[in-house]
C-alpha cells in the first residue's frame, strides 16, 4: 500500500484497497467465509478450526455481519413481532423484534423486558417508520 504526506498539513494518507477486510491482515473475501462459518458453529470452533484467535473471529464475524446489514437496507416494517430471549440463568432477557413480513430480525436489545425497554426499539425509528406498523404480535408477558 502507498503512503503519502499531505505538503501542507503534514498528514500521512493510507491508499484504501477496497479488497481488504477491516481486520489487519485479512481480506474481505476471509472475512465472509469466517462469517458463514460462524452462522453454522460458534466463534470458539471456527476459531480452533481456522487456528485463530477468538477476537480475529469475533472482528471478522462483526464485519460479515455489519456487510449483512448495510446489504438489508433500511428497515420499514409493516407487521412486527416482539419477543423476549433469556441471555443467561438467572432471568436475564433481551428483547427481539422481527419483521414478520420479511422474516428476519431487526432489533436486539434492551436491558431486561419492560417497556422501557421496548421502547428503546421506538426511539430507534423515526416517524414514518413507526407510522408504517400496522400490527405487532408478541406473546402474553405484562411488560413492568
Amino acid at each position: 500500500m502507498r503512503r503519502s504526506q499531505c505538503k501542507i498539513t503534514g498528514v500521512v494518507r493510507q491508499e484504501r484497497l477496497e479488497w481488504l477486510s477491516e481486520t489487519p491482515g485479512y481480506t474481505k473475501r476471509f472475512a465472509y467465509y469466517v462469517g458463514k462459518r460462524c452462522e453454522k458453529s460458534t466463534i470458539k470452533d471456527v476459531a480452533k478450526e481456522l487456528m485463530l484467535d477468538w477476537k480475529t473471529v469475533k472482528n471478522l464475524e462483526k464485519e460479515y455481519l455489519n456487510a449483512k446489514l448495510i446489504k438489508a437496507g433500511v428497515i420499514e416494517p409493516e407487521i412486527i413481532g416482539i419477543d423476549e430471549v433469556s441471555i443467561r440463568k438467572g432471568h436475564e432477557y433481551r428483547i427481539i423484534v422481527s419483521d414478520l413480513l420479511r422474516k428476519r430480525p431487526i432489533w436486539f436489545g434492551g436491558i431486561d423486558r419492560s417497556k422501557d425497554s421496548l421502547d428503546l426499539f421506538y426511539q430507534t425509528l423515526n416517524s414514518l417508520q413507526r407510522k408504517k406498523i400496522r400490527l405487532a404480535v408478541m406473546d402474553m408477558w405484562k411488560a413492568s
